[in-house]
């Protein structure tokens, strides 16, 4: 791994030289004569990929989102390339990796968000009427972002009560839910009367706990912190147990990085998990989620506009519960948070119940939505229009994909954890830049709860140079990429 450690070096460098130039660059602006569909994402913040009645939930209730799965694309294998808030939120508005458009962490990098060449701003140039409503956490700043017309945004991580909230320019205090809130500024935003398409971004603060971020990435609990769910949901799932995964709680001893003594903090365990009452908050929490979803659902049907709009549910990453002994480090490449739902409704170009098993990532979103706005798909994405998928045509889809994350030193537990990673259709090789000798192996079609650290296996000798190989190819294809 010599060569890795120092291709990273070369590559940072050339980089940093031309990160400002190639995240700044205008679309072209011409617009197709189709007509154009209104889109809706919405992004929750922290959710499972399982964590939703359809993903086979054992006791969530979510009809609304349990909808937009029937009535469009389900995708199986949909994973984030980098399982930490901010840099996989500039994911999906750039269709870039994080080394690429310049947010890799969750530090307070206002400026450079103010930057980013994103979706919704090419949809602005196209006569979308764009909106962006909820957390936009790159950075604490919460001031209108180039390329929305309509804004409402909290600071920060923003509160789960009372939000403090940049509304069009006015700084103001909204008393209430936060969710019930950021639903009723949507409802407001695609009920206005317009002749052209529109998009709406509405980013929850949920399934996020209840803490203030400041800008060195250090956060502080508001009224103690957790998972706060809306009064008429609280104690809905009081008595239910969220069915474990055979990975849970099992002490990661083969994993090197994970099973280091750090300073008095306790070895991952059993006693280490996520505890039952918060996995059971969040999903109290996520009600209001599915409560807002029907409620845009109900107003687009009503004046028939439903068929015609893109509709998105996805996540920034997934959650900890108990794998590994793991709770609230996410972070991390394994299966459990690089993992994300992804439902995408849209009749005329998508069938009913459609379940695509290809692994699609979260810098396709960007890609697909200006397809299906009916425009062209600039070279620049890192990601790839999901179109194809819709109507059946896999051929030469990726196989393989690139996973990073850059050390901080929020969670005592990883720091010095950065990696690059690459998962295949079959195996994961994670690669730790800062520690040396504990990289980590595992064959997913035979161990899909990564329980077997492969990196030592001499039987697995070639599957680990073919699949480094594979790492150095993705990193050496990103890193030139404009």
């Amino acid at each position: 791994m010599k060569y890795l450690n120092h291709f990273f070096i070369l590559v940072v460098i050339v980089v940093s030289a031309q990160c400002t130039s190639s995240t700044t660059e205008t679309f072209d602006t011409g617009q197709s004569e189709a007509v154009s569909p209104n889109i809706i994402v919405v992004l929750v913040d922290d959710m499972r990929w399982d964590e939703f009645g359809a993903a086979g939930h054992t006791y969530l209730r979510t009809p609304n989102i349990d909808r937009i799965a029937a009535e469009g694309a389900f995708f199986k294998n949909a994973f984030t390339t980098m399982p930490l808030c901010s840099p996989s939120r500039a994911g999906f508005l750039t269709g870039l990796y994080a080394h690429s458009n310049g947010i890799e962490d969750n530090l307070a990098r206002n400026e450079q968000s103010h930057r980013l060449r994103t979706f919704p701003a090419k949809l602005d140039t196209l006569g979308y009427e764009t909106a962006f409503i909820g957390k936009w956490h790159m950075g604490n700043d919460n001031s209108r972002r180039p390329g929305f017309n309509y804004w409402v945004a909290l600071k920060g991580q923003g509160e789960a009560n009372d939000p403090y909230l940049n509304v069009n320019g006015n700084m103001q205090v909204v008393n209430g839910y936060t969710t019930d809130i950021l639903t009723d500024f949507a409802l407001k935003f695609i009920n206005t009367e317009r002749e052209e398409p529109f998009l709406l971004y509405l980013s929850h603060k949920a399934l996020h706990p209840n803490f203030v971020q400041h800008d060195d990435g250090s956060v502080t609990a508001i009224d103690g912190g957790g998972f706060v769910a809306a009064d008429r949901h609280k104690g809905m799932y009081k008595d239910e147990v969220f069915a474990k995964r055979p990975n849970y709680g099992i002490p990661p001893t083969d994993k090197p990085a994970l099973a280091r003594k750090i300073n008095d903090l306790p070895l991952l365990s059993e006693e280490t998990v996520t505890p039952e009452k918060t996995i059971r908050e969040r999903a109290e929490m996520l009600m209001a989620v599915d409560d807002g979803l029907g409620k845009l659902l109900e107003a687009l049907e009503t004046d028939g506009r439903l068929d015609n709009t893109v509709i998105v549910i996805t996540s920034d990453h997934g959650y900890w519960y108990g794998e590994h002994g793991l709770s609230e480090e996410r972070r991390l490449a394994y299966e459990e948070v690089i993992r994300i739902p992804l439902l995408i409704r849209y009749p005329p170009k998508i069938n009913p119940g459609s379940t695509p098993e290809q692994m699609v990532l979260s810098l396709d979103l960007a890609p697909t939505l200006i397809d299906l706005a009916g425009q062209t798909v600039n070279a620049h994405f890192q990601g790839r229009s999901l179109a194809p998928l819709f109507e059946g045509k896999a051929e030469n889809w990726r196989t393989s994909f690139l996973i990073e994350y850059f050390s901080d030193h929020v969670f005592e537990r990883i720091v010095n954890m950065g990696y690059k990673a690459v998962r295949t259709d079959r195996y994961k090789y994670i690669h730790y830049v800062d520690l040396a000798d504990m990289d980590e192996f595992y064959d997913l079609q035979e161990d899909p709860y990564e329980l077997h650290n492969l990196i030592n296996d001499p039987d697995a000798a070639s599957a680990i140079r073919e699949t480094k190989a594979e790492l150095e190819r993705l990193l050496k294809q990103t890193y030139y990429t404009e």
